[in-house]
């Protein structure tokens, strides 16, 4: 299982569903509405992400996490957004793959972008898009 790298300033969300869904960026990317613009300009929302699971035959909701939810948010398939912060100012999403967090700009802010796995998560997580089934 290879990481999937965003190719947009903004295109962390579309990298994690194309994760979620086994398929590559930019085929994600064609799944969002105004996908090109808001991946370079804009960022995503969480209910962006679960309507483009849901359309794709994936049942998907989302949550503010709350300290009993923390430790349920560690199932394959979960995609957390990570809060605002120093390290990252606009937030950033990251999608479990096995016992791994995959981050499509590992080694942000660099130009180069890499896409590579990481055992803790980098910040806070504040919301967790998930398969209905797993929470």
């Amino acid at each position: 299982m290879k990481p999937i790298k965003q190719e947009n300033e903004f295109g962390c969300a579309v990298a994690c569903a194309a994760a979620v869904l086994q398929v590559d960026y930019l085929n994600a990317l064609k799944l969002f509405s105004d996908g090109k613009k808001k991946a370079q300009n804009t960022g995503f929302y969480c209910r962006e992400i679960v309507d483009v699971l849901t359309d794709q035959g994936l049942r998907y909701e989302y949550k503010y996490i709350k300290p009993k939810l923390r430790k349920r948010i560690y199932k394959e398939g979960v995609i957390v957004f990570l809060r605002r912060s120093r390290r990252y100012p606009e937030g950033h999403y990251l999608c479990r793959k096995g016992n791994f967090w995959m981050d499509s700009w590992i080694n942000f802010p660099s130009e180069k972008r890499e896409a590579g796995f990481r055992i803790r998560l980098p910040e806070k997580p504040i919301y967790v898009i998930y398969p209905v089934s797993a929470i």
